[in-house]
């Protein structure tokens, strides 16, 4: 029973501070996400010391908890994109997925091999600099009210090319950096295994749907349809992982299937009480992963801030170049949209730590990079989406 009060009172701490976080970010006009990741950064084991380090480790309750609240946030996003939406951007979304890979992934293997790191050692920290983490901009496109722009679409779309690249990125340095031999032919079977995965389930998944959604309310419980929506939701977001991709892909495209029904609207009022208790979790304790302590020097603190202007300059690059056919400010819209590293750059900063890649410092500069990414682009992408007119449809 003690064990069981402790959790709750956990849990009772971490939320209370995502809403205080949330409401003070919000009276400073800024998103509410800035506020929570803000609040997980005080009550963690770097200040106030509520959360200890060994309660959000991967894999305890309170991650898992989190990686619950980021699947249901990229579900929910789902439901409001639509496959003919991303269609229409297909273009744009590529060239940004894959230009937004290449300029960050360059730029910081050239940084790392500045500060000392071996080729194959700077190959591996360049890639915590690669992947934009999809719930920190999807949740600020989500307050907003702007899903159904087209700079949005666009951001979506390349978000799941560019986890794709990661993935496949990934995988080709923790082989050289573990001293094995590069397989091409694995590399091909495990990139055509995830392309093959996003394009069957998004497009043979929306067709399914659109032929009859009738089957949802079979059962005789009203809730039926919101039910037998989060099972697929949560199978899907398992399969992603059996892919080499990251969970929230599934869970963006279960929602996206289910978009295609006529309960839409019905699902999406239904997921948001869902969404207000669990989302905050995700944010919170991404802001209780970064540790203070290490950055508490000048030395570490200017390279914090090298590393951190790298890594939005090159995503913004990449994204701004690939989205010009939208326009100069759209194309800010959207290389904004893709700066965030969030969740992504700490799992692979915590792998090079783990493999002995780098020690404890370069480890907490890497983690504060992704959280300052996401931090600093909430108000900048908001105050561009609030002053831009609609982009027309490429």
């Amino acid at each position: 029973m003690h064990h069981a009060a402790d959790i709750l009172l956990t849990l009772f701490v971490i939320f209370i501070a995502a809403q205080i976080g949330a409401e003070i970010a919000q009276r400073l006009k800024l998103p509410g996400v800035v506020g929570e990741i803000a609040a997980g950064c005080v009550v963690g084991p770097s200040a106030l010391g509520w959360l200890t380090p060994e309660q959000i480790l991967p894999g305890t309750p309170l991650d898992v908890l989190a990686e619950i609240g980021v699947v249901l946030l990229l579900f929910s996003v789902g439901l409001e994109t639509r496959l003919d939406d991303l269609k229409k951007v297909g273009k744009s979304a590529f060239l940004v997925g894959v230009l937004g890979v290449i300029l960050p992934f360059g730029l910081g293997a050239l940084w790392a091999h500045g500060e000392g790191f071996d080729w194959i050692k700077s190959l591996f920290v360049a890639a915590a600099f690669v992947a934009t983490s999809a719930g920190i901009t999807a949740r600020v496109l989500q307050e907003l009210g702007v899903l159904s722009r087209v700079e949005s679409r666009v951001i979506l779309g390349a978000a799941v090319i560019d986890d794709i690249l990661a993935m496949l990125l990934l995988g080709v340095v923790s082989s050289l950096q573990g001293g094995g031999e590069l397989n091409l032919q694995s590399l091909l079977l495990t990139l055509a295994g995830a392309i093959g995965f996003v394009a069957i389930i998004g497009w043979g998944g929306t067709k399914v749907m659109r032929r009859g959604s009738g089957w949802l309310e079979k059962p005789i419980s009203p809730h039926s349809p919101l039910t037998l929506v989060l099972a697929i939701c949560l199978g899907l977001a398992w399969l992603s992982t059996r892919f080499g991709l990251a969970a929230i892909i599934g869970a963006f495209l279960a929602g996206m299937i289910a978009s295609e029904t006529r309960q839409r609207e019905d699902l999406e009022h239904k997921t948001l009480p869902l969404l207000s208790f669990l989302t905050p979790f995700f944010f919170v304790i991404t802001g209780a992963k970064v540790s203070l302590s290490e950055l508490a020097s000048v030395d570490a603190l200017v390279m914090l801030a090298i590393v951190t202007v790298i890594a939005i300059v090159s995503k913004l690059a990449g994204g701004f170049l690939g989205a010009l056919s939208l326009g100069k400010r759209s194309a800010a819209i959207v290389g904004f949209g893709m700066v965030p590293r969030g969740e992504v750059g700490v799992v692979i900063a915590a792998l090079g730590l783990a493999a002995g890649v780098f020690n404890e410092r370069v480890y907490a500069i890497i983690v504060a990079m992704s959280l300052l990414t996401a931090m600093v682009t909430p108000p900048v992408l908001a105050m561009l989406l609030k002053r831009a007119p609609t982009a027309p449809s490429p």
